[in-house]
């Protein structure tokens, strides 16, 4: 028993040791650094969205002490993540197939607070792939960051964390150690499934996995930003009425209090008074619903919005543009 304790422990102090070159300290914020991982070997670096306060001034340091200025490439905060740019040429880590990723698989999480590396070791507690509500049910709100229902309609629940989303999530049992966010969390065989972030709910670990990373970047690269849905709507939650919560299947929808002229819903004949109740197939019934829905793939198409006027419901369609 001791010599197979050993080779565990062995193997994982090589696994940190060669992952090393791969994961940076990234100076973002005010007195904490962050960890950043090498997306790339032309200095592509990712890291948490929420610990990257400023769009300037921002330094990464390498394994070997040496520091770099770094450029922001842009923001992802629906997904916390950013990605950065250094001169230069690096060790990329390498990055897993999350299909291989089990619940209960032991797993390190790693991050550069300061010069040297630091790992946690943990197991995987829970393995979402868009298709729950939050963790244990529960909405969960991302403590820091820029803003960017059930019933049988819905196609497909994106996990809402207040104004951010994440399409699926790895949660684990780690301890998310200060400065440990924008760090990988690392499977047996060495290589690297996500993101790890403590930026969605204090006391829960979570990551986020590599094909939303992998999105996020390529899109950030190729527009600099992510695109957001626009409707041209204020609202606020509402109560539906007994009759059509029974229709409907859902308890409240959003109150459209104001409209704006020539705006999408302007134009496909949304007034005052009504309450959306689902956009695109989905159900809405929160304005955090309605934000995660107005995804930047939706920008440009005609999808249906479903709304209650007069105590009836009633469809219409709405082409989702742009915000600027």
């Amino acid at each position: 028993m001791s010599d197979v304790f050993k080779q565990l422990s062995d193997a994982m102090a090589e696994t940190v040791e060669s992952l090393s070159p791969s994961i940076v300290r990234v100076d973002g914020r005010k007195r904490l650094p962050a960890t950043g991982m090498v997306w790339s070997a032309d200095g592509l670096i990712v890291t948490a969205h929420h610990v990257v306060e400023s769009d300037e001034n921002i330094t990464v340091g390498l394994d070997d002490g040496s520091e770099h200025s770094a450029t922001l490439v842009g923001r992802d905060p629906h997904n916390d993540v950013a990605v950065l740019k250094v001169d230069g040429t690096f060790t990329p880590a390498e990055w897993g197939d999350n299909d291989s990723l089990k619940i209960g698989n032991l797993i390190l999480a790693l991050g550069r607070p300061g010069e040297q590396l630091q790992a946690t070791l943990g197991v995987v507690s829970a393995l979402v792939d868009g298709s729950a509500h939050g963790v244990g049910g529960r909405r969960m709100r991302m403590r820091r960051g820029r803003p960017g229902g059930g019933g049988p309609k819905r196609k497909r629940m994106k996990m809402r964390m207040g104004r951010a989303l994440v399409d699926g999530y790895i949660q684990t049992d780690v301890v998310m150690y200060p400065g440990f966010s924008g760090g990988p969390l690392v499977s047996g065989d060495g290589k690297v499934h996500g993101l790890n972030t403590s930026g969605f709910s204090r006391g829960i670990s979570l990551t986020v996995p590599v094909s939303t990373i992998r999105n996020s970047v390529e899109t950030l690269q190729t527009h600099g930003r992510i695109r957001q849905g626009y409707l041209g709507v204020g609202v606020q939650p509402a109560r539906l009425p007994e009759d059509v919560a029974k229709e409907l299947e859902q308890e409240s929808g959003l109150l459209v209090v104001s409209v704006e002229k020539e705006s999408p819903a302007a134009t496909s004949g949304i007034f005052v008074g009504d309450i959306i109740v689902a956009l695109d197939e989905e159900n809405v019934e929160q304005l955090d619903d309605l934000l995660a829905l107005l995804s930047g793939e939706r920008v440009g198409k005609d999808v249906p919005i479903q709304i209650v006027r007069g105590g009836a419901s009633q469809d219409l369609s709405i082409t989702i543009a742009e915000r600027m």
